[in-house]
């Protein structure tokens, strides 16, 4: 018997546990969740020696020759927030530069 996956942080929990109970404990937190997200990393037998299970989270998992890796998609948010903001320097950081070489 395997102890109780202990809990870290607030919402993080490491153990070890088996693969049975890992299973139940996934079906739990999916229905539980309800609009959360939810990572699940653990040991397994592959080349990276972990495998991964994600639920409602923005970034996917995606197979790359063989590796499982996150891919993120392109936040269109992020961009136009960016596209609004001017090039060059903040006047604050141009005052900051004046008074530093006087």
């Amino acid at each position: 018997m395997f102890p109780a996956p202990a809990e870290i942080s607030a919402g993080v929990f490491v153990g070890h546990v088996s693969a049975k109970v890992r299973d139940r404990l996934w079906e739990r937190i999916v229905d539980l969740i309800r609009d959360g997200r939810a990572i699940m990393v653990y040991s397994a037998r592959n080349e990276q020696h972990f495998a991964f299970r994600v639920h409602r989270a923005d970034w996917v998992p995606e197979d790359c020759d063989g590796l499982e890796l996150i891919r993120r998609p392109k936040a269109s948010s992020q961009s136009a927030s960016s596209s609004s903001r001017r090039p060059g320097w903040s006047n604050a950081s141009k005052w900051r530069a004046a008074r530093k070489y006087r």
